[in-house]
């Protein structure tokens, strides 16, 4: 499944990330994290000190490439509106879900603040860079004074969460795009 140059460790961290996504915490068995990572008996403790230390790798991991995958759209040419709008289209697995909103239901990590923490951070900085962006388009005159710019961004990434949850129980990407159409028509710029 790996190339020969990927470092028993990193073979771990996305073999880990994979069955997370896939399976939650309680399912994703130091043996199965194995067997997918192709890593011999006992590489996991020669790396990682347990289960739990080697989620924290990949669960960060998770958070930081969402950032940057986020970050990429966010920081790219555009308006404030083209901008969100472009996050908002950017072409996502809607059926597989948010690697790092799966992450929110499931209890195991909610219930351990370490693991939780890479989660709390990467959405409060999503919403942040959500707030800055309305921000920079009310300053520009592009959006109405009201509501709140933080408000905005928390509908943008409740939209997007909530339209991989609503796709997931349909099977349809359907409902996500629909969320989607919705939010950007409420978003639009107003006329001057």
């Amino acid at each position: 499944m790996y190339s020969s140059g990927v470092s028993t460790s990193e073979r771990l961290i996305e073999s880990t990330r994979e069955l997370l996504w896939e399976r939650g915490y309680v399912g994703t068995s130091p043996k199965a994290i194995l067997e997918r990572s192709g890593a011999g008996q006992g590489s996991m403790y020669h790396h990682f000190k347990g289960k739990p230390d080697l989620a924290l790798a990949a669960i960060r991991r998770t958070a930081e490439e969402m950032r940057a995958t986020a970050e990429a759209v966010l920081a790219g040419p555009g308006t404030p509106y083209e901008r969100i709008e472009a996050y908002l289209l950017r072409e996502r697995d809607v059926l597989r879900g948010c690697p790092v909103g799966r992450l929110t239901m499931d209890p195991d990590v909610v219930a351990d603040d370490t693991l939780r923490a890479p989660v709390d951070e990467t959405l409060e900085w999503l919403r942040a860079r959500l707030t800055g962006i309305v921000e920079e388009g009310r300053e520009r005159g592009e959006f109405a004074p009201v509501p709140d710019s933080a408000e905005i961004a928390a509908a943008v990434v409740a939209t997007v969460q909530g339209g991989y949850v609503l796709a997931r129980a349909s099977g349809s990407p359907a409902a996500f795009d629909a969320g989607v159409r919705g939010l950007l028509a409420l978003l639009a710029p107003r006329e001057r």
